[in-house]
């Protein structure tokens, strides 16, 4: 494995009186042997360089904690960050910020930083299943560090970040509770380190894009605007997915023929995909969703007609299609693709494929990892970021590090949420709502929509919808930007769709400042 060589000694700091290494804990009573997170904010901080486009950036890198605090001052929980910071001459310009975080609930925020955003990346093989270790972990020539500072935050009960005191997991496992640390650790990090004169930009990827979206239009109406907004792998809008509600499997469609025609399973092959996927979505909003409006008042013949529409475009049969009513769920249509072939695709990049036993017999089903995607690309990543954690960063703790909590987390998530222009709190998160009001109180606030085209988690037209019911006006919906890769929900993991990425999000953030 080859790592970035340090240039500098190793820093050990405490934001405050006392100078404690970041290994330090508060244990709590001499007879509690329980390893509890410090109140006191600690830091390491390592001095390196990167190459991007050419250039060489020296930059700082620290791990470290930021303490969350109520309105009375009381610590309610510590919040684990990496900060890669550019060093810069005295008296130059403020450079940009962004803070970055993944999803879940209940994902640190590790992928983002090493999948090729951060200075340091963990090389897959996407769509193929990376093997094991050794692993290629090597300086990143797609970071996004030549653009903006980076903060990876990890939300409250996954990495290293905890409770603290009497508070305990749950009340930070809601949207709105969420939220609101997210927007406590953020004002205290550009607080300590000087930062409200720099532009500001929030990068989500899947359940980070519903954080984001609502994190945006708390932080500007406590009086901290910002220039943009990243969304990777967006979900905005819960309720489409709700019983007796259509949208989620008009949503689908585009992303199941994509799918279907990367596994030969369509008679015709067309000549360009996006022209093809251009169809495929007038055939969802058009014939498709008319027909799926009818409900039980469509009658046979036009059932008929749209099951064999469907067909062409998905590769499923016109007799699963009408024995589902039309109505086909992403688990389903993974199982039921590639059955003549005894095999599942991928959830999160349905161009990974496993054995259909894969599912069948892995016993309890936690839809974050049971996936042959994610099995794929999930011990690369891991084991890349410990051994940066510690040897790169030279952060150590006793604590135990989660990289995914989702089963603990999601079960107590509350997901009502208090949205703008409701009195009362919806049942069901719908945070366009947030970010539309965002962008109206700031015009110049700008949204920018990465997809893959093969990912069934969140699916691209889905992210289109939400997108496009944000109530803005025709002059404000310029604000919001689209970008689609041939990769899956972590578009990253392939390397052609990195190289992509990094362009775009180049010419994004140049837009927005």
């Amino acid at each position: 494995m080859q790592r970035l060589k340090k240039l500098g000694l190793l820093s050990v700091l405490l934001i405050g009186a006392a100078v404690t290494p970041a290994h330090a804990e508060d244990k709590g009573p001499a007879s509690d042997d329980t390893v509890r997170a410090p109140v006191a904010e600690v830091r390491t901080t390592t001095s390196h360089k990167v190459t991007i486009a050419g250039r060489a950036y020296p930059y700082d890198a620290t791990a470290g904690t930021l303490t969350i605090r109520d309105d009375d001052g009381k610590p309610t929980g510590s919040m684990f960050y990496v900060a890669y910071v550019v060093k810069q001459e005295k008296g130059a310009a403020k450079r940009p910020i962004t803070f970055l975080f993944n999803g879940g609930p209940g994902s640190a925020s590790l992928w983002l930083n090493v999948g090729g955003l951060g200075p340091m990346y963990a090389v897959t093989d996407a769509p193929r299943a990376t093997g094991p270790a050794p692993y290629t972990f090597i300086p990143s020539p797609n970071s996004i560090l030549d653009k903006t500072d980076l903060v990876f935050l990890d939300a409250i009960g996954t990495g290293y970040s905890r409770p603290l005191g009497t508070a305990k997991g749950p009340d930070f496992w809601g949207v709105d509770a969420d939220v609101d640390s997210f927007a406590r650790a953020i004002t205290r990090y550009i607080s300590v380190n000087q930062r409200w004169g720099s532009p500001k930009f929030l990068f989500g990827e899947s359940y980070g894009t519903t954080r984001a979206s609502a994190l945006v239009y708390k932080l500007q109406n406590q009086g901290m605007q910002f220039n943009g907004v990243v969304l990777l792998s967006s979900i905005l809008n819960f309720a489409v997915s709700m019983p007796g509600i259509d949208q989620d499997y008009i949503n689908n469609v585009p992303s199941f023929a994509a799918t279907a025609l990367f596994h030969g399973k369509l008679d015709q092959k067309p000549a360009d995909l996006m022209a093809f996927l251009r169809e495929v979505r007038d055939f969802a909003q058009g014939p498709y969703a008319t027909a799926l409006a009818r409900g039980d008042r469509l009658s046979s013949a036009e059932e008929d007609s749209i099951a064999q529409q469907m067909s062409r475009y998905v590769g499923l049969s016109t007799e699963y299609l009408k024995r589902t009513r039309l109505r086909v769920g992403m688990e389903a249509f993974r199982g039921e693709l590639l059955r003549d072939r005894a095999q599942i695709t991928g959830r999160f990049d349905s161009r990974f494929i496993a054995p259909a036993a894969y599912v069948e017999t892995s016993g309890a089903f936690d839809p974050a990892t049971n996936d042959p995607a994610t099995a794929g690309v999930t011990s690369a990543y891991l084991s890349s970021w410990r051994d940066h954690l510690t040897g790169d960063l030279g952060y150590v703790t006793d604590l135990t590090y989660r990289p995914l909590y989702n089963m603990v987390i999601e079960p107590n998530w509350n997901w009502r949420h208090k949205a703008p222009g409701f009195d009362s709190p919806l049942h069901t998160a719908n945070v366009a709502l947030d970010l539309g009001a965002a962008i109206r109180s700031n015009p110049q606030l700008k949204v920018f929509s990465m997809n893959g085209i093969y990912d069934l988690a969140t699916p691209f037209f889905g992210a289109e919808f939400d997108l496009s019911h944000m109530l803005l006006t025709p002059d404000l919906q310029k604000n919001v930007q689209y970008s689609y890769y041939e990769s899956g929900h972590m578009t990253y993991a392939d390397q052609k769709a990195l190289a992509r990425m990094k362009q775009d999000l180049s010419r994004f953030y140049d837009e927005a400042l």
